[in-house]
């Protein structure tokens, strides 16, 4: 069964470029942080608790930066922009000469007949 109501392009998700340039991000910054975890934990001295929180966050942030980077986006509610809506013209722009009229042009879709 076919949906009644036309996907909007303001509706659409996330491009895939866009989401892997995101998850890329977020892995290389998790990243980041565990080879600064391994600087810390092998640099500040005295030994003392926190080398060993240092030693976890460069064992654990690995598995952490993986899950995170393939869980990818969630879904986001978009809402539809109307192609339609009012666009307040510059002072001294010529006005459209039917006021009904948008400017829109749309392209509807038949099915195609068999016997073509």
């Amino acid at each position: 069964m076919r949906s009644s109501s036309t996907p909007s392009a303001t509706s659409l998700a996330t491009a895939p470029e866009d989401d892997a340039r995101a998850r890329s991000r977020k892995y290389y910054i998790t990243m980041g942080v565990r080879m600064v975890c391994l600087v810390l934990m092998a640099t500040v001295t005295p030994y003392s608790w926190y080398t060993w929180v240092f030693a976890l966050g460069a064992a654990v942030l690995p598995y952490v930066a993986v899950v995170v980077a393939n869980a990818g986006s969630a879904p986001t509610a978009r809402r539809a922009v109307d192609p339609r809506r009012a666009v307040e013209a510059p002072p001294g722009a010529p006005r459209a000469a039917e006021p009904d009229d948008p400017g829109v042009f749309r392209i509807n879709e038949s099915p195609r007949s068999e016997d073509s």
